[in-house]
């Protein structure tokens, strides 16, 4: 059975390269209108049928990259702990977070097959924050309800969080790395140890 982390990001991973349909009356530049086009993106780019494992992770990567608040989420996700980190260790910290999610995500690309994202309604979460409800939509099965969490950047929109059936990403993750700072006795250090390792045994795939 997948546990609910793997799970979510399966979801999320498929949804993210999902076909999107989405209903006429969307204002283009907006929130929605985001999420169509980094859906299509990752359509047109990252779920190519046999694409190099390496070439495909260097295009989730750089979409990744430039479509997720990563600085933001690294804080989130490490609460208490990022104002006791150092410089050095938040830099490291957000790098080996970027390097496992681009290592996992880029091999559930591989699980798509031909599901299609419904955009529905945007609704504004205080100053800038935007949600932006959909569907993944699949053959012989029920639909799964993903909604986007993003935020307004200067003329785009960069992702927080990915909220699948009710279950926040963030969320999820910052319990997944709070248990382990807890096995660690609460160290930095030790975290980065552990994703420093985590990271290798992912590129071996």
């Amino acid at each position: 059975m997948l546990d609910r982390r793997s799970f979510l990001m399966g979801v999320a991973a498929v949804a993210v390269s999902g076909v999107v349909s989405r209903p006429v009356w969307a204002a283009p530049g907006d929130a929605g209108a985001f999420i169509q086009s980094l859906a299509e993106s990752a359509m047109n780019t990252v779920a190519v049928k046999d694409l190099a494992d390496s070439e495909r992770v260097n295009r989730f990567r750089s979409l990744f990259v430039n479509t997720f608040d990563l600085p933001e989420i690294s804080r989130f996700v490490l609460g208490r702990y990022w104002r006791a980190a150092n410089d050095a260790q938040k830099a490291e910290f957000q790098k080996l977070f970027e390097d496992i999610q681009v290592y996992t995500w880029t091999r559930r690309f591989k699980e798509y097959n031909g599901e299609t994202l419904e955009l529905g309604g945007v609704k504004g979460e205080g100053e800038g924050d935007f949600i932006v409800d959909s569907q993944m939509k699949r053959a012989k099965l029920s639909p799964i309800n993903v909604s986007w969490r993003v935020r307004r950047v200067g003329e785009t929109f960069r992702i927080l969080d990915i909220i699948v059936e009710g279950a926040s990403m963030a969320i999820t993750f910052r319990s997944d790395y709070g248990a382990v700072l807890s096995s660690q006795g609460g160290k930095v250090d030790g975290l980065l140890d552990v994703m420093r390792k985590k990271v290798d045994q992912l590129k071996l795939g």
